[in-house]
């Protein structure tokens, strides 16, 4: 399989991180879904969501794939006044990445970029690796690291066990 560019960005810094693959369901892109068939718990597989800003700035956090963005409490993480989800469509041409398979590392630009707190409660947790079924382990704080990320509280509980994100 060829490297996706957030591996190869990765490996040049000497960062380890081992890769989860799993079959993608078109019809069920959720984190929810690919922690289920990964076999990975959840709370420790993080998705990557873009927000923009007031200002028209990116924004990148990443929570836990079950939980909820609280644009409120993200807003306030980064210092202005509102954020909303950027369009679907916006994604690709911003990050560089999919639906389903963006990742906090290697996105076109570096975004100012933020990993709800409850990642510091691991040694290691997964992200995209950039494509649509596959994850990847990585050290916390290398992804910290790595990304800049200043850690927050960013999210919500699930209304009724949905996640709207």
């Amino acid at each position: 399989m060829t490297k996706t560019n957030a591996q190869r960005l990765l490996d040049a810094a000497k960062i380890g991180y081992e890769t989860v693959e799993y079959d993608v369901d078109e019809d069920d892109l959720s984190g929810t879904h690919a922690a289920e068939v990964s076999g990975i718990d959840p709370d420790r597989m993080f998705k990557t969501l873009v927000t923009k800003n007031e200002r028209g700035e990116y924004l990148v956090f990443c929570i836990p794939v079950a939980l909820e963005l609280d644009l409120k409490k993200c807003a306030a993480a980064a210092g202005c006044k509102s954020a909303s989800m950027i369009h679907v469509r916006d994604l690709l041409p911003v990050t560089g990445y999919i639906r389903g398979g963006c990742s906090p590392v290697g996105m076109k630009k570096k975004f100012p970029t933020f990993i709800d707190e409850t990642a510091e409660l691991y040694d290691e947790i997964y992200v995209s690796a950039g494509m649509r079924g596959l994850q990847m382990k990585v050290g916390t704080k290398d992804l910290f690291s790595f990304t800049g990320a200043r850690t927050a509280d960013l999210t919500a509980a699930p209304h009724r066990g949905e996640t709207k994100c």
